[in-house]
């Protein structure tokens, strides 16, 4: 995801996400959860859904209780589903929002709608609210997302970043000791 950011340096808001993701993949934990609270308290709950999305879900991260890693992810789910819910697929982008980004799993310099890229966010998104009830020990909760990521992943082309996302279900299907909605 930080080559896809790294990529829009056009977008402020985008680059300052990856700014803050690149701190806490060096070890400042607390720094990048700094920026992206400032951030997201600047970009507002009426800011860009593409924008509120990729920060709350890069927020979870930094987050060291199992129930603000949950708020933070849910966050971003409602962010996304929001955005999917106003926009039928196919508009255009109004003026002032960020334009096109590039998907996952696609090749460098691929651009599409942000609308593309938020579909293309659900697999983990789920993937991450279930790793959170897990760690919370609600099973029940966890497995349910995990059939929402299973079905979503479906949907994403072949690639490398679909194939992450399956191994990483399958291996907290394991953890959780059963099968979420598993075709062949």
């Amino acid at each position: 995801m930080e080559q896809r950011l790294e990529a829009m340096s056009e977008d402020g808001v985008l680059t300052r996400i990856g700014q803050a993701i690149m701190l806490h993949r060096a070890g400042d934990r607390e720094e990048a959860r700094n920026r992206l609270s400032a951030l997201w308290h600047e970009i507002g709950p009426q800011g860009d859904a593409f924008h509120r999305c990729a920060l709350a879900h890069y927020m979870a991260d930094t987050q060291d209780d199992p129930r603000d890693e949950l708020d933070w992810d849910l966050r971003a789910l409602e962010a996304a589903e929001g955005f999917v819910t106003e926009r039928p697929q196919g508009t255009r982008p109004a003026a002032g929002e960020t334009g096109v980004v590039a998907v996952p799993g696609e090749g460098p310099g691929t651009r599409h709608h942000p609308l593309v890229a938020l579909r293309a966010f659900f697999p983990s998104l789920h993937l991450n609210i279930a790793a959170d009830y897990a760690a919370l020990d609600r099973p029940a909760d966890a497995r349910a997302q995990l059939l929402r990521a299973r079905a979503s992943v479906n949907a994403l082309a072949d690639g490398e970043y679909r194939q992450g996302l399956r191994d990483a279900i399958d291996r907290l299907e394991l953890q959780l000791g059963g099968a979420a909605g598993r075709t062949p």
